[in-house]
């Protein structure tokens, strides 16, 4: 497999829609570790992107409770607590931890997405909440093919708020 120049692999020109997708979604985690690389606790922290307050710090965070939530609570029905003690949603930083310890937890969390996911078929399904039910008009059935494309678009959209987040930090850009 092809890598860029960082080390993040190029996902196949040609494969079958599981290693596609999987392929896909890694290759966004990576760009998430890199956009954080190098930085320490302070740079995590600030919010250059002004009205907003997000920050790498709490956009990591967000991203382990996403991975959490869509991985093990929807597609495997694990009853699991949230990490950060706030929806998956929320992107409120926990300072009691430094950020090496938030990107522990959030490579974890990728890990045991990884487990579950693994000789799982596209078409197997998981549960919605309530609450989400109530967002798909009353659908509560999601497809693993569902959800990796799903994550696959939150890291690209979040990876974009992270390079704008990046450059006004140090100014470093890249794909």
């Amino acid at each position: 497999m092809t890598t860029l120049p960082d080390g993040r692999r190029i996902p196949p020109l040609t494969a079958d829609e599981p290693a596609m997708l999987a392929a896909w979604l890694d290759l966004h985690r990576a760009t998430l570790a890199v956009k954080c690389a190098g930085l320490d606790d302070e740079q995590t922290l600030r919010t250059p992107v002004e009205p907003s307050t997000l920050s790498l710090f709490g956009l990591v965070q967000h991203l382990a409770e996403v991975e959490r939530n869509w991985f093990q609570r929807v597609f495997a029905g694990r009853d699991v607590p949230l990490l950060y003690g706030m929806p998956p949603g929320g992107f409120a930083v926990d300072r009691s931890r430094t950020f090496a310890d938030v990107l522990a937890v959030w490579e974890r969390e990728v890990a045991v997405s990884r487990e579950i996911c693994a000789g799982r078929g596209l078409d197997e399904t998981g549960l919605l909440d309530p609450e989400q039910t109530a967002v798909t008009g009353g659908e509560s059935v999601v497809s693993l093919r569902w959800i990796l494309v799903h994550l696959i678009e939150e890291y690209a959209r979040h990876n974009g708020h992270a390079d704008l987040i990046r450059e006004r930090i140090d100014g470093v850009t890249g794909t």
